[in-house]
């Protein structure tokens, strides 16, 4: 590492990335809270409440959030975790990710799994269930949206092995890179569903990940790695030509991959999945995703690099407000399923509601939690001086 990267890692906060954390969190709350109201029937056998108020754009709105939104975080993750690994030895960044990743998720599959079964059940109106079916260990049940946390515990295991092993890697060019990585995305998703048949989802009590995407989010995060290492946001780009064009184009990959996944709805009597029709699916989704993922993070570069008292508690938050959203929605979405409103208004107040009360629950218990700390330490101080 150079004098600028040690510097550029443990100096200030990056704030358009922080910024970009918090909103990608945001549309992860957009994209459950469409969960409810999505009106192809898709999500109405697992997802924590089915409300019969739906609204068919919701789906497609989905289909987007699904190409772009959990790359992106992955993508924020490898760029920030060489930061990580500075100046300490392999055992003490084990332990930090443990602490930051694996002991929430060990809290939260024991106590915000059983709450959304426990929702699930009262908002169908289905009588509760023995107490040992309520927890995924127990129960074939998936870790919902939990899955990131023991997801990217394993990539920063990986890259620990990397970097102690001395893996070499080519010297390849940010550019190359992502020619690569679609290249190789798109033949491993197209291999793994469409050749090997392993669609959809593996689910085992300790990690669940989806089979076609594995590798792809992966990649995504070791060009997140690639980014930091080649100090690919050390100076803004003067030319807009590129973002430009990318910006005026991907509307076609995009659009694609939506009519390719709503085609089955289109045309259910006869339809077959063909391999044609996964090589479609594979090639749009995979550059659709880099399209997405490049226009997001140029464009909070470019204009969102700022702070400020919102941004600032928002992006504390932002962590927290992901791990507990879910069960957020699960308590407003059931209060408003009886409520005689349209379904959009429900779906807008579901959206304020439930961002508004994570972030406050948030807020109120990172308040607790120094407070605690500020305590301890004046008691520690009080008892060092007496001594």
């Amino acid at each position: 590492m150079t004098t600028k990267e040690i510097n550029a890692s443990t100096g200030n906060r990056i704030h358009w990335m922080d910024n970009l954390r918090t909103v990608i969190i945001f549309f992860v709350v957009l994209y459950h809270v469409g969960g409810v109201y999505e009106a192809s029937g898709m999500w109405g056998w697992f997802w924590i409440v089915d409300d019969p108020a739906t609204i068919t754009w919701v789906g497609i709105l989905n289909i987007v959030f699904d190409i772009f939104v959990m790359p992106t975080l992955f993508f924020i993750s490898g760029y920030l975790i060489p930061a990580s690994l500075l100046n300490r030895t392999g055992w003490e960044f084990l332990k930090g990710k443990f602490k930051r990743l694996i002991v929430p998720w060990i809290i939260a599959v024991f106590t915000l799994i059983p709450l959304y079964k426990v929702i699930f059940l009262y908002s169908r109106n289905l009588p509760q269930e023995h107490w040992t079916t309520y927890f995924h260990i127990t129960n074939p049940n998936s870790q919902n949206w939990l899955w990131f946390l023991p997801v990217l515990f394993t990539f920063s295991i990986l890259y620990l092995i990397f970097t102690k092993v001395n893996t070499r890697i080519p010297n390849i060019s940010l550019k190359g890179a992502v020619i690569g990585i679609f290249m190789v995305a798109f033949v491993y998703s197209f291999f793994i569903g469409g050749i090997l048949g392993f669609r959809s989802w593996t689910l085992t009590p300790l990690i669940d990940f989806e089979n076609e995407r594995l590798l792809v989010n992966f990649m995504i995060f070791l060009l997140g790695v690639l980014s930091f290492k080649q100090q690919v946001f050390a100076s803004k780009p003067q030319s807009k030509t590129f973002y430009i064009v990318v910006s005026s184009i991907a509307w076609i990959p995009i659009t694609v991959h939506i009519f390719t996944r709503l085609f089955p709805f289109f045309y259910p009597e006869g339809f077959s999945v063909t391999p044609l029709y996964r090589l479609i699916w594979w090639f749009s989704f995979n550059l659709s995703l880099l399209c997405m993922l490049y226009l997001m993070i140029e464009t909070f570069w470019r204009y969102v690099d700022k702070t400020g008292r919102t941004w600032n508690e928002l992006n504390k938050n932002s962590y927290g407000v992901y791990i507990i959203h879910v069960i957020v929605i699960g308590v407003f979405g059931t209060l408003l399923l009886n409520l005689n409103l349209p379904a959009l208004v429900k779906y807008l107040l579901l959206v304020v509601l439930t961002y508004l009360v994570s972030n406050l629950i948030v807020s109120f218990y990172r308040k607790v939690k120094t407070g605690i700390k500020k305590r301890e330490f004046k008691l520690l101080r009080t008892q060092k001086v007496g001594q």
